[in-house]
């Protein structure tokens, strides 16, 4: 069966089609079109806006603001996002990056959402038309959301605070065991006095390692300084299992990758 399409001007508008049973938002397309051709009866329409702010990148100083429609290989390529470039090149190969959305990854189940997991680093807000929340706040309870979003907002780290690592079977572009990223801040005297540290394939979602954080804080960023962070890389972890990688495998590969990580 043909899936409708309805174009909408203005976001609001959109919201307010959505309303519809069986509609859904077409960003991108390689989830929810994927899902209809893959047999979702519950997929009978698809709705979509052209309203520009949606796909637009706005740096001013060290804050951005990314519309949801932005894709992958735009982000790749803005000469102000170097630092977000290596976590948007690793999503899929250049067909997929050039039609995957920000506000899609934002909903991709694991072991998809990569760029995910960096902007969860980053501690991003996303942006819909009822407001802006964190994204830890937006990731818990995403599939309760029922407004389009709109834009995710961040600062941009301090030049080399932002690490990040994707871990696949096949090179470039194979799907991810784990991914990890990382903002850390040090002091003067070289300690970490600041750490946000996001996995992805450890849960059903991204999540903040937040065992690890703490553990690091204080710490000199050498083998035994991060040790203590690794011995609770796990903690609070519930990796998924599938063709890739069991949960076994991905509990006990984090903190070996976390490792290289911290140490890079």
């Amino acid at each position: 069966m043909a899936l409708a399409l309805q174009t909408f001007s203005t976001v609001k508008d959109a919201n307010a089609a959505l309303k519809a049973a069986g509609t859904r938002y077409l960003g991108g397309g390689t989830l929810v079109v994927r899902a209809a051709n893959e047999g979702d009866v519950s997929v009978s329409g698809l709705i979509r806006s052209t309203e520009p702010a949606l796909s637009a990148i706005t740096v001013s100083g060290r804050e951005v603001r990314i519309g949801a429609s932005v894709t992958m290989a735009a982000i790749a390529r803005h000469r102000d996002l170097s630092s977000l470039a290596r976590a948007a090149r690793a999503v899929g190969g250049p067909a997929i990056r050039n039609m995957a959305t920000v506000g899609g990854n934002l909903f991709a189940p694991a072991p998809y959402g990569d760029l995910t997991v960096a902007l969860l680093a980053l501690g991003a807000t996303v942006g819909t038309d009822d407001g802006e929340v964190p994204i830890e706040t937006f990731l818990a309870k995403r599939e309760d959301n029922h407004a389009i979003v709109t834009s995710v907002s961040f600062s941009l780290p301090m030049e080399g605070g932002f690490r990040f690592l994707k871990v696949s079977r096949v090179k470039p572009k194979g799907v991810s065991v784990l991914s990890i990223a990382a903002v850390l801040e040090r002091a003067p005297d070289g300690t970490v006095s600041s750490a946000h540290i996001a996995l992805g394939c450890m849960a059903d979602r991204p999540m903040r390692a937040k065992a690890a954080e703490k553990a690091l804080l204080g710490r000199i960023l050498t083998s035994d300084g991060i040790a203590p962070a690794l011995a609770v890389a796990n903690d609070g972890t519930s990796p998924i299992t599938d063709p890739i990688a069991s949960a076994w495998y991905r509990n006990e590969v984090l903190p070996v990758h976390l490792g290289r990580l911290l140490l890079a």
